[in-house]
């Protein structure tokens, strides 16, 4: 991972579009500062696509598309995308799954969950899990103590003994059905809301995250950027982002809001 500073200023004109994970990235020790939510609105007041991809619940989804300076959220580690239509008052909601599908996966991931916290002492399900509609949620540091990795690695063993994709998060271990990841929404949500083919302009994204679970995205696009606190997961990175910040967590998206305004 290079030093933000090493970002080629000559691609800075090309991008149009900043999508950015939450937690860790966009937050601070679990609160979104005044800061990091002001550097949201300013690079949409610049004219740039602002758009969350995150694995926090659809509950905190709906949300986010209604009261934050962003342009569409995808949620649930790419289950679904919001977009909210302020001029309509409408909200365009688009799923992996039916509804039939998500309400018959809940109630298996239910069964998961139990099973889980039962056999690692320490874990708990996500304080949020009740606001979500296609994944599980296991909390392994954020209300919790944190657990060490053999543990983390434990639960995601069970959830894929299950049969589910797992993810480690920053804070979370987040297991479902299916194959869907952050990437293939985000593919999605840019050729069905704004006509773009991610994979032939992916030069006009930055992806700013912090965790393994954005690994798809540091491997698909090459101006991808790391908060400095990524370096923790650095030897269990699939991939890792092209870029570093040299701030943590919100300071670190300040500082790559900062850079691309900056070369504006």
């Amino acid at each position: 991972m290079k030093p933000l500073a090493e970002f080629p200023h000559a691609a800075l004109a090309d991008v149009r579009v900043v999508l950015c994970d939450i937690d860790d990235t966009l937050t601070t020790a679990g609160r979104l500062t005044a800061p990091a939510y002001g550097a949201l609105e300013r690079l949409q007041t610049a004219g740039l696509r602002v758009i969350p991809i995150t694995g926090r619940p659809a509950g905190w989804c709906d949300h986010i598309a209604r009261m934050w300076p962003v342009d569409a959220v995808v949620g649930e580690n790419g289950a679904f995308y919001f977009r909210y239509d302020h001029a309509k008052c409408t909200m365009a909601r688009r799923y992996t799954d039916g509804a039939q599908q998500r309400a018959a996966n809940r109630a298996r991931l239910a069964s998961i969950g139990a099973r889980i916290v039962q056999a690692v002492p320490g874990a708990a399900i996500s304080a949020d899990q009740l606001y979500r509609e296609t994944d599980l949620a296991i909390d392994y540091c954020e209300d919790v103590p944190q657990l060490p990795p053999a543990d983390v690695d434990a639960i995601v063993a069970l959830m894929q003994q299950a049969g589910l994709t797992a993810k480690v998060s920053s804070i979370h271990v987040n297991g479902w059905f299916g194959a869907h990841d952050k990437l293939s929404m985000t593919r999605i949500l840019m050729h069905e809301c704004f006509d773009i083919d991610l994979d032939l302009r992916r030069r006009e994204f930055v992806f700013v995250g912090d965790s393994p679970n954005d690994a798809p995205m540091f491997a698909h696009f090459p101006h991808a950027v790391g908060v400095a606190n990524i370096r923790k997961f650095s030897d269990r990175l699939p991939a890792a982002p092209a870029y570093v910040t040299d701030a943590a967590s919100g300071a670190g998206f300040c500082e790559l809001a900062d850079f691309l305004l900056a070369g504006r």
